[in-house]
């Protein structure tokens, strides 16, 4: 056997040695240097686009300056999110095997759409979908890996419609006797707005339902517009829950939502794509309490279990329901695992072609375990609560009321787009900004495994440097 010439795009094995030892040590001084990066990026769309001008297509570049001129350009400009002190959107620092199963599955290129093509890799996503269906009370679970939580949701939308309308796969919303309405919390993600809009119901399918002083949805509150709903001729089909909430954390009741869902013959989804993983831990597990209940439950690997992105799964109690919505009859895809216990991940998913998402959780979860998870998650867990402490020490008001690691707040008269600025500006922390109850307010999340103490304290410092608490 003969090596492959040396060409633009198989380079020969020397060229290629030094240039995975050079793409290794990038990323271990990222590892080693990023704490003491400034978090956020100066934003400079000139200089970065004057940098980008300095690329020639024309005749390429050495590939060792390629990697050196992207590493300087990820270095310098983008939000660190792997900082400890980057306090932000479930961006989380990557798992050390999260990062060597990326690069294992960008090498060997499985192809996830037929099964016969890459059957161990298949079989490893099956066993994750019962492993965190089992963790979610789903005692014969089904599911499928996605880009995100907008995905798992919009699949969520399109299994309740097929479920509740089988008419709708056939023939569209044009077939339906009556407006397909559902349920969501008013502190929802906006990926059901998305998904309302793509599955071609349209956004006036979305009912806001009122949330509580806690932002828990109003359980009479959803019993009245379903009512409502029924007598003016429009057709429920879906009740969403969220467990965790981006905005604050709330945990909607799931249990008495779960209870109506069935009474009304509702599909029932949970939205768990952060807070999910309070399953992991004895502790925090009775916040899920009710999410048995659920017909199908979006869960993120790539938050709270700081896979890197992206990594959401669709999970549901259902075994017929995914290939109901998305079977197709086709003449070119492989058909060698004919007559085998076995189903091709494209007749179960939105998506066709797509990358092996499952190894980078598989191999994080097979290194670390359930307990090394648990403890993690209980690690952010406590750095919430000493965020909300030594903000409460200041002077700070809390905003939300959670146990999870999210943290909103305000200064009592101080300006909380003023506050971000200065301290996003400043380089040595990351928050952000959002409205509760009407009001802009201050929110921190504790995202990074590795923060502590020292972390937390610092951003209460420089918060205490560029507002005075009344």
């Amino acid at each position: 056997m003969t090596d492959a010439p040396h060409t633009c795009l198989q380079l020969n094995p020397e060229v290629r040695e030094q240039l995975w030892r050079q793409v290794a040590q990038v990323i271990e001084q990222y590892a080693r240097w990023v704490p003491s990066l400034p978090v956020a990026p100066e934003l400079s769309p000139g200089k970065i686009r004057a940098m980008l001008a300095s690329c020639d297509f024309e005749h390429g570049m050495d590939p060792t300056a390629a990697v050196d001129f992207v590493a300087r350009g990820l270095t310098d400009f983008q939000v660190h999110t792997s900082h400890p002190r980057y306090f932000g959107l479930f961006n989380p620092a990557p798992t050390t095997m999260g990062i060597a199963a990326d690069t294992l599955v960008a090498a060997f290129n499985p192809q996830m759409a037929a099964w016969s093509h890459s059957p161990f890799a298949a079989e490893v996503e099956a066993h994750l979908v019962r492993a965190f269906g089992a963790l979610f009370g789903y005692p014969d679970a089904d599911g499928t890996f996605c880009s995100g939580g907008a995905e798992a949701n919009h699949t969520a939308l399109l299994t309740a419609l097929a479920q509740a309308f089988p008419v709708y796969l056939s023939e569209g919303v044009r077939d339906l006797a009556q407006q397909p309405v559902f349920y969501v919390s008013a502190e929802c993600h906006h990926s059901f707005l998305k998904a309302a809009r793509l599955t071609g119901i349209g956004s006036a399918a979305l009912r806001m339902v009122p949330t509580d002083n806690k932002l828990k949805m109003q359980e009479p509150a959803l019993r009245a517009m379903i009512r409502q709903d029924r007598k003016e001729g429009l057709a429920p089909f879906l009740v969403v829950a969220t467990a965790g909430t981006t905005n604050a954390g709330a945990i909607d009741p799931l249990t008495g939502l779960g209870a109506i869902a069935a009474e009304e013959k509702l599909w029932y989804h949970v939205d768990a794509a952060w807070g999910g993983a309070a399953a992991l831990v004895p502790e925090l597990r009775p916040l899920l309490d009710g999410i048995h209940l659920a017909d199908s439950i979006t869960f993120d690997a790539h938050k709270w279990l700081s896979i890197p992105m992206g990594a959401g799964l669709y999970l549901t109690r259902h075994r017929d329901i995914l290939e109901n919505t998305f079977r197709t009859q086709n003449a070119y895809m492989p058909r060698d695992a004919a007559g085998l216990d076995i189903v091709d991940p494209y007749q179960h998913s939105m998506q066709w072609s797509r990358r092996f998402t499952g190894l980078k959780v598989f191999l994080s979860l097979l290194t670390a375990g359930w307990d090394g998870y648990a403890a993690a998650i209980r690690h952010q867990t406590a750095m919430g609560r000493l965020l909300r402490e030594e903000l409460l020490a200041s002077a700070w008001r809390i905003e939300n009321d959670t146990p999870l690691p999210v943290v909103c707040f305000s200064a009592p008269g101080g300006d909380a787009q003023s506050i971000v600025r200065q301290i996003v500006g400043s380089g040595q922390a990351w928050i952000s900004t959002t409205v509760i109850a009407g009001r802009t307010v201050l929110r921190a999340c504790v995202t990074h495994y590795g923060t502590q103490p020292e972390d937390v304290r610092a951003l209460v410092s420089a918060l205490n440097g560029v507002a005075v608490p009344v």
